[in-house]
């Protein structure tokens, strides 16, 4: 894990046929917080996650990670760990095989590492059922496990507590707080807004395409 990680947003913009989908966005967030995303739907919360992971490239403006520019000086970020909209994996394998092939693309963890993040989640990583047979818990859970296991500088996290029940919103809450106290740099977008200010240090809201406001949260330990 770097020692410290800046991702600074300065002034993006991203029109689609036309139709601008983010708005002149600035924001500077560092390493050891937890940053929430507000909004409805469409507001541009997820639009500006992909943009954070390098999915989309700007109209104007960049995302600079450490200093190096999204879509110029790298194409992703070196180091992150994303969980967008619904978890998809390949439904004739189970959750343990699904993780080794993403594990496989970087190298940087072996098997070990792949079943203590199972079981972080709440996962038997011996469970041979296929994810087709997957729960839309277990499917969450399985994203999650995926998104962490790396234990990566940036963790994004899109409606990270959907379709889990109230133990398994327990333990996602639980892992998030880890993520921040080991110094991982954590994105969660939430439609709970008592959600989000009880696991955020900060809160962007977004609408429109446009941070409407920036809000500091003081949380009592």
């Amino acid at each position: 894990m770097a020692d410290k990680t800046i991702v600074k947003v300065e002034d993006y913009c991203k029109m689609i046929k036309k139709v601008p989908v983010l708005s002149h966005i600035d924001m500077e967030l560092s390493s050891g917080k937890i940053y929430g995303f507000k909004g409805k739907n469409g507001s541009g919360k997820t639009m500006l996650m992909r943009a954070m992971c390098g999915l989309i490239l700007p109209t104007n403006g960049h995302i600079l990670i450490n200093g190096e520019e999204l879509g110029k000086d790298i194409s992703f970020p070196r180091s992150i760990g994303p969980l967008l909209e619904n978890p998809s994996f390949l439904n004739q394998y189970n959750g343990f095989k699904n993780l080794q092939l993403i594990a496989g693309i970087q190298k940087k963890i072996g098997d070990e590492q792949i079943r203590d993040s199972l079981i972080e989640v709440g996962l038997e990583p011996d469970d041979k059922r296929t994810y087709r047979k997957y729960s839309l818990g277990m499917k969450q859970r399985l994203g999650i496990a995926a998104a962490i296991m790396e234990e990566a500088d940036i963790i994004i996290l899109d409606e990270p507590i959907n379709a889990l029940d109230e133990s398994g919103a327990a333990l996602v809450r639980t892992i998030i707080q880890k993520l921040r106290n080991q110094g991982s740099l954590v994105i969660i977008a939430c439609h709970d807004t008592e959600e989000l200010k009880f696991l955020s240090d900060e809160i962007y809201t977004l609408s429109d395409g446009k941070v409407i406001s920036h809000e500091q949260i003081q949380n009592l330990e």
